[in-house]
């Protein structure tokens, strides 16, 4: 994989140390309040590389500001959800979003799978994605559809690393953009059931993602190995992986993929529980050797009909509460486990909330839209 340019990295390394400079992880007390954690929050001047935003609103956009955020919003298609079904719409209104949000927000676009047996198909995705780079889109992203619903004309379940997608990772690579996978599910979405899982309540919202048993289906290592395989035939393509990866509960896999291909990084997007719970001693040395390859994410959304101040006190509360995990070296309750913070160096918390996406997803912040 290329490395970014030498000024892009002395620029990185330069306002590392200034952030550096102005933040400490103070000693708030016995426990941090919320306003403590979102203020020390703040100070790195965070990336949420992960976020799926389909509105705005001024006390959205407040929360924003005050928190010096920076937010990655994904474009997903997805036919069993109205609001993803159809693309330009999404590309349309994220724009909108994207020129009212004072700099605050950047478009990770996508294209349609669904026209995978189409004759125009990669073509018509090729130039979609092209215009889009054009318009000021830092990524592209390819999502779980891929592999586990959508089928060739023979029936068979399409592999995100069909030679038919090629031409499309090829043009990412060829324009320098990032490729945000979303390959595969949880483990516990092929079974057997768990309540006490940390994404078991998404199944019952989402039961069409719960595939354990149907004839046929791929399995979860046969998923992995195709977005393996993309890495290994685009080995200057940049990669996160988000969901750590959609390997959640194996550490020591992730660490073996970011071993054997310096083109690929993770995101936190919606698996923070699944680190809070694993033994903390081995999840900080999983962070500390690979502090370089982890960028945060949340998997926040803002839907077109959300309750605006629900929302914002669901983010905010998020926000507060990785923090504390990362930051500090409290404890704190998770769905009734005691939960232990990581207290990682400042240097690592700025690589993870900040310095990584600047790394893995250029563009990030120059603000150069259509």
């Amino acid at each position: 994989m290329r490395s970014s340019c030498p000024f892009c990295i002395l620029l990185v390394l330069v306002s590392a140390g200034t952030l550096l400079a102005s933040f400490h992880v103070s000693a708030a007390g016995p426990q941090t309040t919320e306003d403590q954690a979102l203020k020390s929050l703040a100070a790195l001047q965070p990336i949420d590389a992960h976020v799926h935003v389909f509105r705005t609103d001024p006390a959205f956009q407040a929360m924003v500001e005050n928190l010096n955020l920076k937010l990655i919003n994904i474009l997903v298609m997805d036919d069993t959800l109205s609001y993803r079904r159809e693309l330009q719409p999404q590309i349309d209104d994220a724009w909108k979003l994207i020129r009212s949000s004072e700099g605050h927000v950047e478009l990770c676009t996508t294209f349609d799978p669904y026209k995978f047996n189409d004759p125009t198909f990669p073509k018509e995705a090729i130039q979609q994605i092209e215009r889009d780079f054009r318009d000021g889109a830092i990524a592209v992203k390819i999502w779980k559809n891929m592999g586990m619903e959508i089928k060739d004309a023979k029936g068979d379940y399409v592999m995100p690393d069909d030679p038919k997608f090629g031409p499309i990772y090829a043009t990412i690579q060829k324009h320098g953009k990032t490729l945000m996978s979303h390959i595969a599910e949880p483990n516990v979405a092929w079974g057997p059931p768990d309540p006490s899982d940390p994404v078991w309540s998404y199944y019952q919202e989402h039961p069409q993602w719960l595939v354990g048993g149907k004839k046929g289906f791929p399995s979860k290592n046969t998923l992995l190995d195709a977005r393996d395989h993309i890495l290994q035939q685009n080995p200057e393509l940049r990669m996160v992986g988000v969901h750590l990866g959609s390997m959640e509960k194996d550490l020591d896999g992730i660490a073996s993929r970011l071993d054997r291909y310096p083109n690929f990084a993770i995101d936190t997007a919606a698996r923070m529980e699944y680190l809070m719970v694993a033994p903390p001693d081995k999840v900080k040395a999983f962070l500390l050797k690979y502090q370089d390859r982890i960028l945060y994410g949340t998997d926040l959304d803002m839907t077109a009909d959300a309750n605006v101040e629900e929302t914002v006190k669901s983010w905010r509360d998020v926000y507060a509460r990785d923090w504390r995990y990362f930051a500090t070296n409290e404890t704190f309750d998770l769905n009734g486990r005691k939960i232990q913070g990581l207290k990682l160096p400042d240097h690592v918390l700025l690589k993870i909330y900040r310095s990584n996406a600047l790394h893995w997803i250029p563009g990030v912040g120059q603000g150069r839209h259509k």
